[in-house]
């Protein structure tokens, strides 16, 4: 009876199933070294052998088993080639891949030094001058530069030449960048734009590389405007600062200046610019021959103003209450980017409290969360609502009784994410802002209204309860008595200015040249002059608020129920005070 086994017999025990007839038949692998045995009983099992074993040949022969030899070498070749042309594929897809690679690092390296202007074509500038407001007097500046775009025989038969630069120069958000583009609108011409800090990279020669294809493609579709935002980028004054700059900055620069005015003629290319930093430009930038026209685009005036808003008012509904000129009267010192910013500000409170047209309710809150912040919750201590509607109410009343000083537009309690806890609003003089000049009596007028906060809380809590809620009052009136003293020359001092006149405006330079061209006596003398400006302007703040009093009070109790009060409001308050004096 042939046994049935569990598992692979061992060695010698094979050799006694074969001398027993028990095995069916052999597969001899010798390249494995192994040998596949098949029982009588069906059960299949692989035994391990020696190598060159001839003790398994003779047993298979002396019991008849069958013996069959498996050779595998060509299994085994057809394996080998078959991993082989696996590898070999693989190679070279990978070398493939590398070499494709190399291809596009090898082209973005010869076009590293291209710039990338975003150049729109005439028919695609779709902006005029009627769609740029408030900025008369530079557009008349540039319309000689339309003029030679469209009729350039008309300059050149009188002798006359276009300038090659122009520099438009003002705050942020008086719009540069939208008039240079209406100027390309107006003339019809390819625009090539882009920002000053595209030309400056790691590596050295980038940046001059990038201007001379700049100009290159320029010349290609002449007449044409370039215009570059944020000049002062590149054109920051040479070997300024401690190290004497950045080479690759300055040979940036460098490459402009010859493009602009060098051997090389650009006929038809005109450069325009835009900066919010004129002090800072290299002297041989602003030369003529290069930027021969320098453009003031200053802050809107209150006419101005009302243009600009009626621009970005086409596109929203106002409603009847809606007056721009009072509008433009309640924002003076407003750019026309943050006129556009105010009423579409308005235009979100309105869709929020699902409101159309957009209202002066709507307005007048977009107007205080951009300059004051967002409202917060009315305080609930109530001795510092009282602490803070008397100082407040101080500021208020100074102004008010004050011929010179700014006009009060509201008063209010309520704290904002500025970190105020009250604050009084005032409307700037509109002729004071226009002219820039601003008058001794002004200034001190100033001083009495930021001082008026403080004075209030003299009179009512006393010297020792102040609090340090008017610091930002005392910078303020440190900063303007500092000036009346050593700019303007309002004090005893004489009409001296004690101001040093610096014209570096980087680091290195000031802290080797710096130099003290003032006398300790004279700078004690300042200070005391500046002590003595702020000290008279808290008097008579006091001395004002002492002899109203009442009136002082009745606002505060005012203010402290109503949270809010307009000016209005503290003007009808004030008078019913004075006509209940005279009743008693």
């Amino acid at each position: 009876m042939t046994p049935r086994l569990s598992q692979n017999p061992s060695y010698s025990k094979l050799l006694g199933e074969i001398r027993a007839g028990n095995v069916e038949s052999l597969i001899l692998v010798p390249t494995r070294r192994e040998v596949i045995v098949r029982f009588l009983n069906g059960s299949r099992f692989t035994v391990p052998i020696l190598p060159n074993d001839q003790q398994i040949l003779r047993f298979a022969e002396s019991s008849g088993t069958p013996l069959t030899v498996k050779d595998l070498r060509g299994e085994q070749a057809i394996a080998s080639m078959t991993g082989n042309i696996g590898i070999f594929v693989i190679f070279v897809v990978g070398l493939t891949i590398l070499i494709k690679r190399s291809i596009k690092i090898a082209n973005r390296t010869i076009n590293f030094g291209n710039s990338q202007p975003r150049l729109k074509a005439s028919e695609d500038l779709q902006i005029s001058f009627d769609d740029v407001a408030g900025i008369t007097e530079a557009k008349d500046e540039l319309l000689e530069v339309v003029t030679f775009l469209k009729e350039p025989t008309r300059l050149i038969k009188l002798g006359a030449k276009i300038p090659k630069g122009i520099l438009l120069v003002g705050p942020p958000g008086t719009g540069k960048t939208l008039l240079a583009k209406a100027i390309a609108g107006e003339a019809g011409v390819p625009f090539f734009s882009l920002a000053a800090s595209e030309f400056v990279e790691l590596f050295v020669g980038v940046g001059a590389s990038r201007v001379r294809d700049l100009f290159s493609r320029a010349k290609q579709s002449a007449p044409c405007i370039i215009f570059i935002d944020e000049i002062d980028a590149i054109g920051r004054q040479r070997g300024a600062g401690i190290g004497g700059g950045n080479d690759e900055r300055e040979q940036t620069l460098n490459q402009l200046l010859t493009e602009m005015d060098g051997f090389t003629e650009n006929s038809g290319v005109i450069l325009l610019a835009a900066t919010n930093r004129p002090d800072v430009l290299d002297v041989a930038l602003m030369r003529p021959g290069r930027f021969d026209r320098r453009i003031e685009v200053a802050l809107p005036d209150k006419e101005a103003r009302t243009a600009i808003l009626g621009v970005h008012a086409r596109t929203k509904p106002l409603s009847e209450d809606v007056s721009l000129n009072e509008i433009a009267l309640m924002t003076p010192g407003f750019s026309g980017a943050d006129l556009q910013n105010l009423l579409n500000e308005s235009a979100i409170f309105a869709a929020r409290d699902n409101i159309k047209p957009i209202g002066k309710k709507q307005i007048e809150a977009a107007l205080e969360r951009l300059t004051m912040g967002i409202s917060k919750p009315p305080l609930q201590d109530n001795a510092k609502k009282r602490l803070i509607a008397y100082h407040e109410i101080g500021h208020a009343l100074v102004a008010i009784n004050t011929p010179l000083a700014d006009k009060v537009e509201k008063v209010t309690i309520l704290p904002n994410s500025g970190g105020v806890s009250g604050y009084t609003r005032f409307t700037p003089n509109e002729e004071n802002i226009d002219s820039g000049l601003y008058s001794k009596a002004y200034l001190y007028s100033r001083l009495m209204v930021a001082l008026g906060g403080r004075a209030a809380e003299i009179l009512v809590f006393g010297k020792n309860e102040v609090t340090q809620g008017a610091s930002s009052d005392l910078q303020d009136v440190s900063m303007i008595a500092r000036e009346m003293v050593t700019t303007f020359g309002f004090s005893k001092l004489g009409p001296i200015s004690f101001t040093e006149s610096n014209n570096e405006v980087f680091l290195g330079n000031t802290l080797i040249n710096k130099k003290l061209n003032l006398a300790e006596s004279t700078i004690s003398q300042i200070d005391h002059e500046v002590r003595k400006l702020a000290n008279k302007a808290l008097n008579m703040a006091i001395e004002l608020l002492s002899s109203r009093r009442e009136q002082m009070d009745n606002l505060v109790e005012a203010l402290i129920q109503e949270e809010t009060i307009s000016y209005k409001r503290v003007i009808e308050l004030i008078s019913i005070s004075d006509n209940n004096n005279k009743i008693l």
